[in-house]
């Protein structure tokens, strides 16, 4: 029922706001969900994946309005939950409304980049999000997609760039990352999380290495108890996305109702005051 009714609410469309990034150049476009009530309340940070912030059928019209699916639905999801949820468009500001398609990796400009440029939009986001009343300042998570999920790796790094110190009171208070590449240069070697953080990966995954991660994610918990990872046996990259396509793959549905539920419960027990 909640999950029904947060697609009913995806048609809801959010407040359109602008912030810088921390890189000290760019304003970045934020899609806003809030929930009912004066506040102050928890809030999360969402961040898109390769393809961008906005639907394939936008058909050059990039707002609020032409949002993908999954963005639409978890920005209701948590907003339905007494979440201030913040979408960050990392591309569209700096000319890439469309994103990029598969394969690409090895091509895409270094301004988006997930490793160094990424990370300071989402601390962008952070300090917007702590200036505004209805958010609880040290109530803040941060969510991402493949690129996003790669994005929220880095950035939940105790040697992230974008902040000086980071703790659970100064940066995010913990994050979860969707189907994320884990062989960055960025999260090798010493890499610890300074908060909570938990990835959600799919074994048929065509995208990035799922056997990569749950390695890089057993190195990391030698060090850290902070780390935590859900495999779902015949789960493919993108396996949350509403649309029918991957809806109809008996694994994908299995895996989205799960980490929906994992997702809600994570944030509940570490963003809740």
């Amino acid at each position: 029922m909640a999950a029904a009714s947060a697609l009913m609410a995806a048609d809801a469309i959010p407040e359109t706001v602008h912030f810088p990034s921390a890189d000290g150049k760019t304003q970045l476009i934020g899609y806003l969900y809030r929930p009912d009530g004066a506040g102050p309340h928890p809030a999360v940070v969402l961040m898109h994946g390769r393809a961008g912030a906005y639907s394939s059928l936008a058909k050059g019209v990039y707002e609020a309005k032409t949002l993908s699916k999954r963005h639409k639905f978890w920005g209701s999801f948590w907003a339905e939950r007494g979440y201030v949820t913040l979408l960050v468009d990392s591309f569209g500001p700096r000319g890439y409304w469309e994103g990029f398609g598969r394969g690409s990796y090895d091509e895409r400009p270094s301004e988006v980049s997930e490793q160094t440029v990424r990370p300071l939009d989402a601390y962008g986001a952070l300090e917007y999000l702590r200036k505004r009343r209805d958010v609880v300042a040290d109530r803040i998570g941060l969510q991402g997609w493949s690129n996003g999920g790669m994005t929220a790796l880095v950035t939940m790094s105790s040697q992230a760039p974008g902040i000086s110190i980071p703790t659970p009171a100064t940066g995010f208070r913990a994050a979860l990352a969707f189907y994320p590449g884990c062989g960055m240069a960025a999260v090798q070697d010493s890499y610890v999380p300074y908060a909570p953080l938990h990835l959600f990966v799919g074994t048929a995954d065509e995208e990035v290495s799922p056997k990569r991660c749950q390695k890089w994610e057993s190195d990391v918990r030698t060090r850290s108890k902070l780390i935590g990872l859900t495999t779902y046996e015949g789960a493919e990259h993108n396996f949350d996305d509403p649309s029918a396509s991957k809806q109809k793959n008996a694994a994908n549905v299995e895996a989205t109702e799960d980490a929906r539920k994992r997702a809600e419960e994570y944030f509940g027990r570490h963003l809740k005051p």
